[in-house]
Formats: C-alpha cells, structure tokens, sequence
C-alpha cells in the first residue's frame, strides 16, 4: 500500500498502463539418432517429471513434459490426411479437473483425426457417455493400479525423477475378419502401456483393438490402417509441447516492451546436468510379443520380462532449440518473438543414451528446492543482429517502474467443483453384470477421492463396448488370469535405467485385491470428485 501511495504522490514512477495478460507456448526439440525400423513393436523411455510451474495457475494451462508421438509404421508414404497415433504423457491440460504443480501421465490415444481419442480407463474425449468418443478405449489390466479418469497421479512432490513407461503390443485377443458386423477385419495388436516407477513396475492398461478399427468399419477404404494391426514407426519426435504458461506484457515510457513470464522451473542437478531423457528404446516383436504367442498357445509360461537384447537405444549428440515464444496482445502469433532461450541453455548429451540441459545459471534462480531451478522471469523484446526480435531475459531490477509488471499478480486459478461420473442406468455395461465387490474409497494426492469397484476383468465396460462376443470376451479372461498370476509389480519388466533415481506413482493409487478376486479381477474407477464436496454428496 506504501509504495502505490509513493506513486501518487510523485516518488515513484506511475504505470503507463496495466500489464496485458498474454501466453507463452512453444516446443524444446530433442534430437536423436534413428534405429532401424525392423524395431517396430513398441518403445519405453524415462523422462523427468516435474513441477514446470512453482504454482498451479489455473485451467488455462496446458503443457506436457517430454515425450513422444507412437504413429502406425507404413512401408512407403504414410497416407493422406491420416492423423492417428499414441501421443500421451506427463503435464496439464486445460480437461485436468484436480490438478496440482505436480504433473498427471494420461495415455493419449487418438483416432483418426481427433474423432475419438483416449486418456486411460473410463476417459477419453469429453464426458459425454452417450456419446462415447473414446471413453470405451482403454481397459484395465492391472490389479494392483487404480486409474482415475483426471490422469495417473504421480507422488505429490516429485522433482525431477524419471518415471519410466512405454507401449508394447501383446496378443491378448485374436484377430478378427468382421468388425461391427461389416466386412472389415480387426488385428490383435492390443498395446499395453508398461510402467517402471520406484512403487510399481509392470502392466497397467491397453487400448482395444477396437478402438482404432471402429474407422475402418465407418469407411472401409481405412482397412488395415490403424494400430489394431500395423507395427510401431520406430524413429519418432522426442519434445517437449507447451500451449500455454501465463505471461504479461507492458510497455514503458519510451515505448520499449517487457514481459513477465510465470515462474517456470526445470530440473537442477546441483552439480553436473539432470538427466531430463533417458534410454529412448526401440523393440521388436521377439522382445516380447512371440514369447506371450507362443505361452498363450500351450508354451511354456513367460514371465514378462521385455528382452533388451532384442532391442535398439536411441543415442543423443545434443543440440535440439526452443521455440518458445511470447505473444504480443493482439499481434500476429504465427510471427510472435521467440524467447532468446539460447542465453541460458544448452542442450547437451549427458552421456549416448542420456539428454539434459547446461544451464547458464547466473540468469536463473534457485528455488526453495534444491532440485528444481526457476528460468528467467522477466524479459525485453530487443532486435537481434540477424534483425529479428526476441525477448532477451533481463533481471527484475532492469524493469522499468512504469510498466507494473513487478507489482502486477497473476490471476488466482479457476477451477470447476463437476465430478467425473460414469453411467449409474441397470441397463448400462457398467451395471449389468456389474462389479464384483465394492465400493471402495481413495484419497488422492490431488486432494481428490475417487470411488472403484472390483470388476471380473472380462466384464469390464470398456470390454463390453470393444466389439468382442462372449466367447471372444471369456478366451480373453483365460489370458489375463494367466498374466496376473504370473506378472508380479516389484521387478522389472522394462530395462531398467542406468541414470537417475525413479519417481513414484501417487501410493494411493496402489491397492490390493480382496481375498478370491487376485486373478481375472481389475479395479475401475466409477466416480472421481473435490474430496470436501465428495463427503457431502
């Protein structure tokens, strides 16, 4: 209060004019060497997990954290107008309803173009469970994790660990020569996403053959075309995409422009550089595929374990940019200044298998924690020698009084008080048959409580809605009792890495099997909500 009084009086510079709020997006590129494409079923990496932001800013935000995109492998020229692939992840995203500084992992499926696209069990495209684009995509294969639809939690303060996942296909159904009745066939590539956590390894959840076929019975000309049935390109992006970190721009006296970013953070090694990605690998199908083929065929039993031999490590050269860029209110965003990102980082190779940043650290800030470092947060839009301009980081100090952007707050985040329900009619697939045993409660991290109940896997909704008969639905059954006896959650099943310490998922999310369902039964999530408003309903 003292010091707006000094600027009414005259002691202090006033603001020439309220900060404009505005946004910073971009992608960080990581480039790395290819492998060949004979290593084409599936992939697993470990990438840092971390709070980007010191505080959760509202439902605007929308970033991930490093990953990639899984498209389907095509001999020559993909096909036109094609959009589908695996492109989930670590981050925000403005659907995230219980959301923290710490980052959710979703499995981001999509179909062709967008039409449908999935996030885990029971999420997917909107709420709408009479128009389910994509709810139905996924199923729950472990006993042991239970998912809420908002996205895996992971363990509230985590800086900078690896968590570890990937995709491998696995032959837990047949394929198919009819799809929904039409004369299109579906594959028995159901890709399972494997996680390696310091708090559980193994399978978690795959998405259904079905769902990427379901085009092809729409428009046959798609047959064979999607994921159900083609191999995994193995050459894929690796990067980092943010839509949106709130920012602010003024102007000063002079004319001269300055922005405000919200305090972002990166991993901080303390000495040397953290390891931001880790062990990209591809595989092929005697990884893992053939072995599970010939077990489900009278073979001898297969512990899970994905073979690294069988395998090909992506290797790093550093280098890799930013395009981060600052939006001017009003301007032409398609040629908004970019952040002069190259004054503080360089992208390095840790080591061959192992990408991180050196950091010009008298132009960062450390945090509270010793783990995480805070990027510039104040910037000039300058014009470069190449005649561009970039925004230039600059110390708070170096900004003008009169622009207010030291002073100015961001807004106080939104967020919506809706919970996430599933279908409650008798007739639904998720009453008839109904689960098993339940319900049970969990209080999360994220200050949410999700409801579950123990569903007999092969009645599962998502199973119920995946254009499987009954007989197809029971031989599926038999696998997965299969898997649960065998496929244990304390030992590895990707390779593990050889840098870094591992995250751990939220431990809430761990849960254990009532006594006679430890085989062929999985838990589903029915109902995710505010835990105060949760007691109260």
């Amino acid at each position: 209060m003292i010091h707006f009084l000094a600027m009414a009086v005259g002691l202090l510079p006033m603001p020439q004019n309220q900060p404009q709020m505005t946004e910073m997006a971009g992608y960080l590129i990581v480039p790395h060497e290819p492998v060949d494409r004979s290593f084409n079923a599936g992939f697993s990496m470990y990438v840092s997990a971390w709070p980007l932001l010191e505080s959760y800013p509202g439902s605007d935000f929308q970033s991930g954290l490093f990953g990639t995109w899984m498209f389907p492998q095509f001999e020559g020229e993909a096909p036109k107008d094609h959009y589908t692939d695996v492109e989930g992840g670590l981050g925000w995203w403005r659907d995230t309803r219980f959301a923290t500084k710490t980052p959710k992992f979703i499995m981001g499926g999509v179909t062709l173009n967008f039409a449908e696209w999935a996030n885990g069990p029971g999420a997917g495209k909107g709420r709408d469970w009479a128009n389910p684009t994509g709810l139905y995509g996924v199923a729950q294969l472990s006993p042991w994790v239970i998912w809420p639809p908002d996205g895996l939690n992971l363990k509230q303060g985590t800086r900078g660990e690896l968590f570890g996942y990937g995709y491998l296909p696995l032959p837990l159904t047949k394929p198919k020569a009819k799809t929904a009745g039409k004369d299109v066939p579906t594959g028995n590539h159901c890709w399972t996403l494997f996680l390696n956590t310091a708090n559980f390894k193994g399978p978690v959840a795959f998405f259904t053959p079905y769902f990427w076929s379901k085009a092809s019975a729409e428009n046959a000309k798609l047959s064979g075309l999607f994921l159900d049935s083609r191999p995994s390109e193995p050459n894929k992006a690796v990067q980092m995409e943010t839509q949106h970190i709130p920012a602010m721009v003024a102007k000063d006296r002079t004319g001269v422009t300055y922005a405000r970013v919200a305090p972002t953070h990166f991993p901080n090694a303390g000495t040397g550089e953290a390891p931001l990605i880790h062990q990209i690998t591809a595989y092929s199908k005697a990884a893992l595929w053939s072995q599970v083929d010939r077990w489900f065929g009278g073979g001898t039993r297969v512990s899970g374990a994905i073979s690294a031999a069988e395998s090909s490590t992506h290797t790093f050269k550093g280098g890799g940019y930013s395009t981060w860029q600052i939006y001017l209110p009003g301007g032409n965003r398609q040629n908004a200044p970019e952040v002069d990102w190259t004054s503080y980082a360089t992208p390095i190779a840790i080591d061959r298998h192992t990408y991180g940043i050196r950091w010009q650290r008298e132009l960062l800030s450390q945090t509270t924690s010793p783990a995480v470092l805070t990027l510039p947060e104040y910037y000039r839009l300058t014009k470069m020698s190449d005649d561009k301009q970039r925004w230039v980081p600059v110390k708070q100090g170096d900004i003008p009084a009169e622009t207010g952007l030291v002073e100015a707050k961001f807004p106080a985040p939104t967020r919506t008080t809706e919970p996430y329900v599933t279908p409650i009619e008798p007739s639904s697939s998720w009453k008839k048959p109904g689960p098993v045993a339940g319900p049970f409660k969990r209080n999360l991290g994220d200050s949410s409580e999700v409801t579950y109940y123990w569903y007999r896997f092969a009645d599962q909704p998502a199973l119920q809605n995946a254009d499987l008969t009954v007989p197809e639905r029971e031989a599926l059954q038999k696998r997965v009792e299969q898997i649960h006896r065998t496929w244990t959650k304390e030992r590895n099943y990707l390779p593990p890495n050889k840098k870094g310490k591992l995250a751990s998922i939220d431990p809430a999310l761990i849960v254990k099997p009532p006594k006679g369902y430890e085989h062929g039964y999985v838990p589903i999530v029915t109902r995710q909500g505010w835990r105060s408003l949760s007691r109260k309903q």
